[in-house]
């Protein structure tokens, strides 16, 4: 018995003592309404409660904010500002497509915050019009990038793990019939319609997002022979996606490629400029292939570092190759960090610009695909800084599409392809480090984050390796570190994707048709009616300047029958 009180009394003294333990920038609170312990709970009376309202707290608002007619004014002049917009009829000479890969609406708030205030906006969020679309694959509630990539940019909704290639494909089949259930999309229809095209990634190029705008694959690991081989396919009768990206007529058409994953277009025997060997085991060297193609086509040029991209004579180039990485870019925290990164590797917003300047010598117009991919990346790692980071930074590269084009002929469209499981919870103040401790747990009396995950690799560090029912003091950790993981519910070797519906936000000629909520694979219906490609070339082709041609031609005839007379 006197055993087990002194067991008591040592429990009581560290549970007493929890709140002068943990450092976490709150101040002390009643339960909410909604808390199951009622008004009159014990979390009230704590003394890990008590301690906490000992903590200084920073303001992380504005005086005027506490002013009821700061909020009426800003709710008036929003109203104003919608009423006095008048829509855009206008028909799009080009398209800029970004897709934050992985960014969904607690990515978005979240980075708002990381970016300094939760009252900020990224600026895509500026943009007139924003819209909602469901991500489901045909087969999976929670999608993936390869079967979504498929959708708003093809059109059709497929399988989980398949790019273009018809739901009723079973993945990982290798021989079906391709004519009937392979198909091509947004970036064909704008190489059809007379106007240049380019993608560009922060992932490898031959990733599920990019694959999307040009290959058709049964199974979206298939970037090179190596992995269908090792499939049991022939990969002499089933062409990998790098092999489609040189290769395949579309994609060779693409005025500017740009991104990482030189490994998957080099053989094993051949180094890249950096020292790493490629993975093909079939001897091509599809860089080296590119360029032979495109000396034919035009005036072309391939870089690998930033300082020759940032080099390009636009003005004078045609077909441009820019490949960065063996496998995915860096982390722009990364090359922050690195000068000899950040000499080597161009910023998502440099590669944008490039792009821009290039495609905009075509009288006809372009079509852009950006993707944002390393959102995604750092999500699956539960590298909750690292993704807001990317979050931000594809802001930026937005922000300078939109300053070098015009609203008047430039349609850009923003979303997502997937969201993520990552969290933005609690109750933490107004001014509280969003990638810091949120609160102290009311139950086991041990801080907590705001940002977390339902699942993933973190949750090693989340619990107790001696008692996996026990949480870690995650007050330990340096979460000024890029890399460190954020708290996870669930053991898995990475994070997976969550269901939500994702956000588009849309600037340009007939932004309006984007509001509302529908299935993501509209996108490409709604840019291509705007944009007059695809099955909207014809119409485009038969609008007043084909009227004219017509009423010459029935002029012209009528004036030859009347000189016969």
């Amino acid at each position: 018995m006197m055993t087990l009180a002194r067991h008591f009394v040592c429990l009581l003294v560290v549970t007493l003592a929890a709140g002068e333990l943990f450092s976490v920038p709150n101040d002390g609170r009643e339960p909410d309404g909604h808390s199951r312990r009622g008004k009159h709970g014990s979390f009230k009376t704590s003394s890990s409660t008590a301690s906490r309202s000992q903590t200084p707290q920073v303001q992380g608002y504005e005086d005027r904010e506490l002013e009821t007619n700061y909020w009426l004014e800003q709710a008036q002049q929003t109203l104003s500002q919608k009423l006095a917009t008048p829509h855009n009829t206008n028909h799009a000479k080009n398209v800029i497509f970004f897709i934050g890969d992985g960014m969904s609406s607690q990515t978005v708030a979240a980075t708002r915050m990381y970016l300094g205030n939760e009252a900020n906006s990224l600026p895509f969020e500026h943009f007139k019009d924003i819209g909602s679309v469901r991500t489901y694959c045909v087969n999976r509630q929670v999608s993936d990038s390869s079967c979504t990539a498929t959708a708003y940019l093809s059109g059709v909704k497929i399988n989980y793990g398949m790019v273009n290639v018809a739901a009723s494909v079973p993945r990982y089949t290798c021989a079906y019939d391709r004519n009937a259930s392979d198909f091509e999309g947004l970036l064909k229809w704008a190489q059809d319609a007379g106007k240049s095209t380019g993608i560009i990634t922060t992932t490898k190029i031959t990733h599920a997002t990019p694959a999307g705008a040009y290959a058709s694959t049964a199974n979206r690991y298939w970037e090179n022979d190596m992995e269908v081989r090792d499939a049991d396919c022939d990969p002499e009768l089933v062409d990998d996606i790098a092999e489609q990206l040189v290769g395949k007529d579309m994609a060779k058409r693409f005025n500017v490629v740009l991104g990482g994953g030189r490994a998957n277009l080099l053989p094993v025997e051949t180094m890249d400029e950096e020292g790493k060997p490629g993975y093909r085991t079939d001897g091509k060297n599809l860089i080296e292939q590119w360029k032979q193609t495109h000396e034919t086509m035009g005036r072309s040029q391939y870089v690998w570092n930033r300082e020759q991209l940032l080099s390009v004579d636009t003005s004078n180039t045609d077909y441009l190759l820019g490949l960065f990485e063996s496998g995915h870019m860096k982390y722009n925290l990364e090359l922050k960090e690195n000068d000899e990164a950040s000499r080597m590797e161009p910023t998502l917003e440099e590669m944008t610009r490039t792009a821009i300047e290039l495609l905009q010598k075509n009288e006809k117009g372009y079509v852009l695909f950006v993707e944002g991919g390393l959102i995604d990346v750092a999500h699956h790692e539960t590298y909750a800084r690292l993704a807001l980071d990317e979050t931000a930074e594809m802001g930026k590269a937005v922000d300078t599409a939109r300053k070098m084009t015009s609203e008047e002929d430039t349609l850009i469209v923003v979303s997502s392809d997937h969201a993520h499981t990552m969290t933005y919870n609690g109750y933490p103040k107004r001014g509280n480090d969003i990638l810091g401790l949120g609160d102290v747990s009311d139950e086991d009396f041990l801080p907590y984050t705001t940002l977390s995950y339902a699942n993933g690799l973190s949750y090693y560090t989340t619990y107790t390796e001696e008692n996996l029912a026990i949480r870690e003091d995650v007050s330990k950790y340096d979460y000024k570190q890029m890399d460190q993981r954020y708290m996870a519910m669930v053991p898995l070797d990475a994070e997976t994707h969550g269901g939500d519906d994702v956000a588009v936000w849309v600037s340009g000629p007939m932004s309006h048709l984007f509001r509302g909520v529908y299935e993501q694979n509209t996108i490409p219906y709604l840019i291509s009616y705007i944009a007059q490609i695809g099955d909207y070339y014809d119409d485009s082709s038969s609008g007043t300047s084909g009227l004219v041609v017509q009423l010459s031609l029935l002029l012209g005839c009528a004036i030859a029958v009347l000189m016969r007379r």
